[in-house]
């Protein structure tokens, strides 16, 4: 379980993206390290809990329509980790029918944003949910 916040040893807050559309995850990831998170862009998530544990995350980032293991499946083995289940996860998904998004919500997923994201949407989702996991954890 996430008891308190990870950070890089320059303070920097840890996103792990899973994102299979290379632009998108190239997109995402750099900008999200520019804005000053540690970041580690996924293709895919085969073998997403490993990652989960050598890079601490404080947050994911998921897409859902992925190859081999959609982001629904993802989402509900993080949310079955003891060790995970209290990650905050925001889906970002061109999936834009509103029952996917209760789905992904009722799953456990903190926000969920339809692609084409702007900068600014993706940036402020990000700090609104670490801010709201802080304020659980603290």
């Amino acid at each position: 379980m996430v008891t308190s916040p990870s950070s890089t040893a320059d303070g920097r807050r840890r996103i792990v993206v899973v994102e299979d559309d290379s632009a998108n995850r190239l997109f995402f990831a750099d900008y999200l390290t520019f804005s000053g998170f540690a970041v580690l862009a996924l293709p895919h998530g085969l073998d997403l809990e490993q990652q989960l544990k050598e890079f601490q995350p404080d947050l994911l980032l998921l897409d859902l329509g992925l190859p081999e293991i959609d982001g629904y499946a993802l989402l509900k083995q993080v949310r079955s980790s003891v060790m995970w289940q209290q990650l905050p996860v925001i889906v970002v998904s061109g999936y834009a029918f509103a029952e996917d998004q209760h789905r992904a919500l009722a799953m456990g997923a903190q926000k969920y944003l339809v692609k084409p994201v702007h900068l600014h949407q993706l940036t402020d989702a990000v700090h609104a949910v670490l801010q709201s996991s802080n304020d659980e954890a603290g």
